[in-house]
């Protein structure tokens, strides 16, 4: 890779390190101290910018990053609320993911959102949302403690990320709506087919490759020839099994890459139809 290419990702929590683990998987080496909000690879042409992630669509859009790892819902947000952001997903990337729902007190009983108060730290997209329903609500934008505001008068439900709900359930509120899923993606200023820096769709190719990888599993099995068919159906989202002939007369070995997980359930079933010693591995790296 000849041009310096830009990344931009969260500074901190977990977004931060899952986005760490992928940049070094997909062989970017870097390494990040105290405050500083600058990362240089020690063995590629490439940048990491450490910023608070509502200003990732803002920077790649503008052209300061080439490519952004952020949530979908700060991506949806910001869209939402600003016409100048234009950076697009070009990737998901599997990780942190999280839903942006309407919660309302364990005691209410709030059945719709008409003429109520929501509060949330996405205002874009609540009343994107409204108004494609034809809801008519008050919306007030709330930066932090979101979840306080109906116990203190300010909202009657609110609108906030929810992973496993134990926050919602730690101050007495149940979710009823969910208005997005979301995830980490990749973002860059155009969409992907648009995209002719040939490093930057290279680097994009490895992500991908650390991605399929880690949603795959290589399998390896022995089985007589006359079950090979029955056995390569079982396979889950196997393409084109590896058939080997083997010493033994009538035996094959299998070889397929799986692009679904393998569970105890797809191994008793590839036994009952003849296969033994069943192996199955982790895949590092996929590239295709």
């Amino acid at each position: 890779m000849t041009k310096k290419i830009t990344i931009a990702i969260q500074r901190k929590g977990r977004l931060f390190d899952s986005s760490k683990n992928l940049l070094i998987k997909s062989g970017i080496n870097f390494s990040t101290s105290g405050d500083k909000l600058l990362a240089r690879s020690s063995n590629m042409n490439i940048d990491i910018l450490l910023v608070r992630d509502d200003d990732i669509p803002s920077l790649v859009s503008k052209g300061v990053a080439d490519l952004g790892i952020v949530g979908q819902n700060v991506l949806a947000e910001q869209v939402a609320s600003n016409k100048k952001i234009t950076a697009k997903s070009v990737l998901n990337l599997g990780f942190s993911k999280c839903r942006l729902a309407f919660a309302k007190p364990m005691n209410s009983r709030i059945r719709s959102l008409k003429n109520k108060i929501i509060a949330t730290s996405y205002p874009g997209l609540v009343k994107k949302f409204l108004k494609a329903k034809n809801i008519n609500a008050e919306v007030i934008k709330i930066n932090g403690s979101v979840e306080l505001t109906p116990y203190i008068g300010i909202a009657d439900c609110i609108c906030d990320l929810v992973s496993s709900g134990a926050t919602l359930e730690a101050n007495n509120l149940i979710e009823f709506k969910t208005l997005m899923d979301s995830e980490a993606v990749l973002i860059a200023s155009s969409s992907y087919k648009k995209i002719k820096d040939k490093s930057i769709l290279d680097l994009i190719k490895r992500f991908e490759g650390v991605i399929n990888a880690a949603e795959s599993k290589y399998v390896m099995l022995n089985a007589e020839t006359k079950s090979i068919d029955k056995i390569c159906k079982l396979l889950p989202g196997a393409d084109s099994p590896t058939i080997i002939p083997l010493q033994q007369q009538d035996k094959v070995a299998i070889h397929a890459l799986c692009s679904e997980p393998v569970f105890w359930e797809t191994m008793e079933k590839l036994k009952s139809n003849g296969a033994s010693s069943i192996l199955v591995m982790p895949v590092e790296k996929i590239l295709n």
